[in-house]
């Protein structure tokens, strides 16, 4: 279990990434899904990991097989139409300097994704994302950490995008305030524009229908599934319910069943440089030599110091 902290919120420490990205992700259905999850993290992920001008990346895997409770069904909010995902993908930058860097060679991590992804669709955050709560000690999780996490998207009632951030960003400040939450992080991105699909994969599928151009994600953490059943019934979660009807015409919920960092703060973690599995076996056997910074040298560069 992550060590949660009663008194500290360590929010703040996500201001430095200025500019973001969440990516959807499926898999090819006839990847095996260990297989895929296996990939996506000790292949593909020290590869992104890699990648120049990078400030923050974090995978997001998805659970399609827990419960169908993870959000209230309210009426006149359907869920997205044969919506499935793997995952979510967060790629952040500190400065458009550093975006540029790494935009000018991401072909070498976008040629990857045919390999395992059928659909990718990443979404513009230019001002960055948001994180209102976190009482989460641990700021490079890699694995699950036995907490409640999910991600909820919801796609807009009308276009008017300046209306619905307004109330998304009001309804997710509600949420933080209440003790339960203890992690909430907020994604309000630009509308998608299928003309212009993003990122530019070979042999990926990257266009939405129209409920999913215009977007809010919202990532929750509570400490267990009986305590996010106990907030849904609470006066507190009650009383946004009318705003949500005026505002929201789809909401779909994800599981998450693990979090994978491998760049914070511009630096690499242990798994973006090693591969998540080989990470969690460092850390399991508390092989504190596989860290010394001769050793990371050797693995980053292929020299000695």
């Amino acid at each position: 279990m992550s060590e949660v902290s009663i008194t500290t919120d360590y929010a703040d420490r996500d201001a430095s990434i200025a500019i973001n990205s969440y990516t959807t992700v499926l898999r090819r259905p006839r990847v095996p899904h260990e297989v895929f999850a296996t990939y996506w993290r000790d292949v593909h992920g020290p590869l992104c990991a890699r990648i120049p001008g990078l400030g923050w990346y974090v995978q997001n895997h998805l659970n399609r097989e827990q419960d169908a409770h993870l959000w209230p069904a309210i009426d006149g909010i359907a869920p997205f139409v044969e919506y499935e995902l793997d995952g979510g993908v967060e790629i952040g930058f500190a400065s458009q300097a550093d975006q540029d860097v790494f935009n000018a060679a991401s072909h070498i991590l976008f040629a990857d994704e045919q390999n395992m992804f059928a659909a990718t669709v990443a979404y513009a955050l230019p001002t960055g994302s948001r994180t209102l709560v976190d009482r989460l000690a641990d700021p490079i999780p890699n694995g699950d950490d036995g907490l409640d996490r999910l991600h909820i998207h919801f796609g807009a009632r009308g276009d008017d995008a300046a209306a619905f951030g307004e109330f998304m960003t009001g309804f997710a400040e509600t949420l933080a305030a209440d003790p339960a939450v203890l992690k909430l992080r907020l994604h309000l991105p630009d509308s998608y524009d299928n003309a212009n699909p993003a990122p530019p994969a070979p042999n990926v599928d990257h266009l939405v229908p129209a409920e999913r151009t215009l977007i809010a994600v919202i990532e929750l953490a509570f400490e267990m599934p009986l305590t996010r059943r106990a907030f849904f019934d609470s006066e507190t979660f009650r009383a946004t319910q009318e705003g949500q009807k005026r505002h929201i015409a789809y909401a779909s919920a994800f599981a998450v069943s693990g979090v994978y960092t491998y760049v914070r703060n511009k630096q690499l973690t242990t798994a973006g440089l090693r591969g998540s599995r080989p990470a969690q076996l460092i850390e399991r056997l508390g092989a504190n030599n596989q860290l010394a910074s001769e050793v990371r040298q050797l693995m980053q560069e292929g020299k000695m110091p």
